[in-house]
């Protein structure tokens, strides 16, 4: 069972996508409602996958990404975004996030990203 840590500044973000993945061989092990909230869950949990909102308060996804790139160099991290946020998910791109995907997804599109990751 792959650990996964969600975070996202949205508790329905978090909510939905926990629904989405509880019955699908995902452990949930931490969720976080900002980038630093997210840096200080991966130190604890070790996470296999995390999924990032990119805009978020107190620490972007992004920074958060870097960080937790920092503690582990092939941590697996999936951007999260909003429509019309190109230059945010290049950035994240080149700060070493391994995939993303837009909101509004459906399920269906969030497990074919991770399932990615896991093979």
């Amino acid at each position: 069972m792959k650990k996964l840590m969600i975070v996202d500044d949205a508790s329905f973000m978090r909510i939905s996508i926990k629904k989405m993945l509880e019955s699908k061989n995902y452990d949930i092990v931490a969720e976080a409602g900002n980038g630093a909230e997210a840096v200080e869950m991966y130190k604890l949990h070790n996470p296999d996958i995390v999924t990032m909102d990119i805009t978020m308060p107190v620490m972007s996804g992004i920074e958060a990404l870097r960080e937790i790139k920092k503690i582990n160099s092939n941590a697996k991290v999936v951007m999260v975004s909003a429509m019309g946020q190109e230059v945010l998910i290049k950035e994240a791109i080149i700060s070493g996030a391994t995939s993303f995907i837009v909101k509004p997804f459906q399920s269906e599109k969030l497990l074919e990203v991770l399932e990615g990751l896991t093979k």
